[in-house]
C-alpha cells in the first residue's frame, strides 16, 4: 500500500490523471506451462466412464492461476514498453520523451497514472485487445480505499469499510472514545479468562489490520493487539473493541495529499523502550513523510531485547533508514528525485551521537 499511497502523492504534485481499470475473468487468460487434467463434475460421463479433462488455460481454482495470469499481463506490458519496478514487481512504468505512465496492477485492479491522458487512452485500447478491461474511470475506489481529488489535492479514506465495521461488531450506537488504547493498560500473554471462540478476535483483528492503511493513529494499538492471536483473552477482546469505539469518533478520517507540497523525504523515529512485559523487547515506529503527505508508518516489536534506551532508538532508527532508501528507489522508478536531503528526525541524543559517529 506505500506504493498506492506514493503514486497519489506525486498525482496531486504533478496533477496526474488517475484512471481506474478492472479486468473481467482475469484469471482465464492464463496459459499453463504443465499438464493439468480435471476430472468433469458429476452427470457429464456415464457410469463407469474415467475419462478426465485436459485444461488447454487456467482456471479459477487452480494453485498456480494467480501466478499464471500475471506472468500474462506481465509480458503484454513489456510488449508495450513497459518496464516492471525492482522496488515493487506491481508496478510499470514507461517514458517517451516528456510523457510518463506508471500502471499499479493488484491482482484485476490496474491504477493508471499519466500527464498524458491521451497516452493513457492508447493503452488502454492496447490493453482491451488483449483482455477484456473495464474501464471505470477517474480513480474514486479503489481497494477498499474512498478516493477524493480537488485542486487542493488528493483525500483517501476507508469509510463505508468502517462503517461496515463497527456494523458487524454492533458498535454503531456506542458512545465513542477519545484515545485508541488505554494507556495505563499493560496487556500480556496470561492475564485475564481465554477466549471459548478465538476466531472473533483474530478475525477483527485482521479487519482492523487492513483499515490501518488509511488510519496511522490507530497502527500502534493494533498491532499491539495482534500479538495475542494465539491465545486472545478477554482484556485483549475488550482493548480491541475500544479501537472500534475510537474508530467510531471519526469513520472518514484518512489521509491528504497536498498539491503544494514538495518531493522532500523526512521521517521520524521512535521507540518504545522494553514496553512488553512478557518479553521486555522494545517496540520501534516510524512515519515517512514525502513534503506533507504520510505515505509510511510502521510499529513493530524489535527482535532482540535492547539493553538501553539509545539501543531500542538506534534500532528505531536503522529501520526508518531502510524504509528512506526503498522510497528513493521507488521514487527513481517514477523518475523523480528528492529536491533536498532526506531528513531523519530523532529524539534521543546518545542515539543521535552513535548515529553521527558509528
Amino acid at each position: 500500500m506505500v506504493t498506492v499511497r506514493c503514486i497519489l502523492s506525486l498525482a496531486a504534485i504533478h496533477g496526474w490523471h488517475l484512471i481506474h481499470l478492472d479486468v473481467n475473468n482475469a484469471f482465464l487468460y492464463g496459459d499453463l506451462d504443465e499438464d493439468v487434467y480435471m476430472r468433469l463434475p458429476p452427470g457429464y460421463l456415464r457410469k463407469g466412464d474415467t475419462r478426465v479433462c485436459k485444461l488447454q488455460k487456467s482456471l479459477y481454482g487452480l494453485r498456480q492461476a494467480s501466478r499464471q495470469w500475471n506472468s500474462k499481463f506481465t509480458a503484454a506490458l513489456v510488449q508495450l514498453g513497459f518496464q516492471q519496478s525492482k522496488s515493487d514487481y506491481s508496478l510499470f512504468t514507461r517514458k517517451e520523451g516528456n510523457v510518463f505512465v506508471a500502471l499499479l496492477v493488484y491482482v484485476d485492479d490496474i491504477l493508471l497514472a499519466s500527464n498524458n491522458i491521451s497516452t493513457v487512452e492508447a493503452i488502454k485500447t492496447a490493453l482491451n485487445n488483449q483482455f477484456k478491461l473495464k474501464d471505470l474511470g477517474p480513480v474514486k475506489y479503489f481497494l477498499g480505499m474512498e478516493i477524493a481529488r480537488s485542486k487542493q489535492g488528493i483525500s483517501i479514506c476507508q469509510r463505508k469499510y468502517a462503517l461496515e465495521l463497527l456494523d458487524g461488531a454492533g458498535l454503531l450506537g456506542s458512545k465513542p472514545v477519545n484515545f485508541p488504547m488505554d494507556t495505563h493498560s499493560k496487556l500480556s500473554k496470561e492475564g485475564g479468562e481465554l477466549l471459548q471462540d478465538a476466531t472473533i478476535y483474530r478475525r477483527l483483528i485482521g479487519k482492523l489490520i487492513y483499515l490501518t492503511n488509511t488510519r496511522p493513529d490507530i497502527t500502534f494499538s493494533v498491532h499491539h493487539l495482534s500479538q495475542f492471536l494465539d491465545q486472545p483473552r478477554m482484556p485483549h477482546l475488550q482493548a480491541a473493541l475500544r479501537v472500534l469505539k475510537y474508530i467510531k469518533r471519526a469513520p472518514g478520517q484518512g489521509l491528504f495529499f497536498s498539491a503544494s507540497s514538495s518531493i522532500h523525504i523526512k521521517a521520524f523515529a521512535d521507540s518504545d523502550w522494553a514496553s512488553c512485559p512478557d518479553t521486555r523487547r522494545s517496540v520501534s515506529g516510524f512515519c515517512v513523510f514525502i513534503g506533507d503527505s504520510l505515505v509510511s508508518w510502521k510499529s513493530k516489536k524489535q527482535k532482540t531485547i535492547s539493553r538501553s534506551s539509545a539501543e531500542a532508538e538506534y534500532r528505531s532508527m536503522a529501520c526508518a533508514v531502510c524504509e528512506i532508501t526503498w522510497i528513493h528507489s521507488l521514487l527513481a522508478d517514477f523518475q523523480q528525485t528528492s529536491s533536498k536531503t532526506s531528513l531523519l528526525f530523532c529524539d534521543n541524543q546518545a542515539a543521535l551521537h552513535i548515529a553521527s559517529n558509528p
